[in-house]
């Protein structure tokens, strides 16, 4: 089987079009507009040149289909999988959760679940590494890693009211 044909083209302005045909020459585009949106286009199989059907979608969007179309897809926060049985996901620390305002060793996360909490990411910010006495906020997302059941336990923490 040949490698896929991915084409790139630089949209000045825009952003980015990648064009992929695939094996059974179907054609589809990807538009990386600079705002962080995606355009995904598909195109007639009997007119290479007439788009059959356009979607738009937001970064979030755009980052909830890569998830969907990756092998290993389990979850929406899902970032990484490894041979290992380890894996990294994304837990969000609601607004109304017991845990806004307190102190992250508060959690007692690596005690009760064995999972760590590698980061936190807070509106454009990335902390790496948060000591026992960082400050957990509403809309924090923390990079949670550990087994599959440690990952769920966490969640199961971070999500009791």
């Amino acid at each position: 089987m040949s490698a896929p044909r991915l084409r790139t083209t630089p949209l000045p302005g825009i952003g980015v079009q990648y064009d992929l045909v695939t094996r059974e020459q179907g054609h589809l585009s990807v538009v990386a507009h600079r705002d962080g949106t995606r355009t995904v286009n598909v195109y007639r199989t009997d007119d290479p040149d007439s788009c059959a059907q356009s979607l738009r979608l937001t970064g979030a969007e755009a980052g909830s289909l890569i998830d969907a179309l990756k092998p290993s897809h389990h979850s929406a926060s899902l970032l990484y999988t490894t041979d290992l049985g380890l894996i990294a996901e994304r837990i969000e620390v609601a607004a109304a959760s017991r845990w806004n305002g307190r102190l992250l060793g508060d959690t007692r996360m690596r005690t009760e679940t064995g999972a760590s909490i590698v980061a936190v990411l807070r509106r454009a910010e990335a902390i790496p590494s948060p000591a026992p006495d960082f400050r957990l906020a509403g809309g924090d997302t923390l990079i949670v890693i550990g087994t599959r059941e440690g990952v769920d336990a966490a969640a199961s923490i971070l999500g009791r009211e």
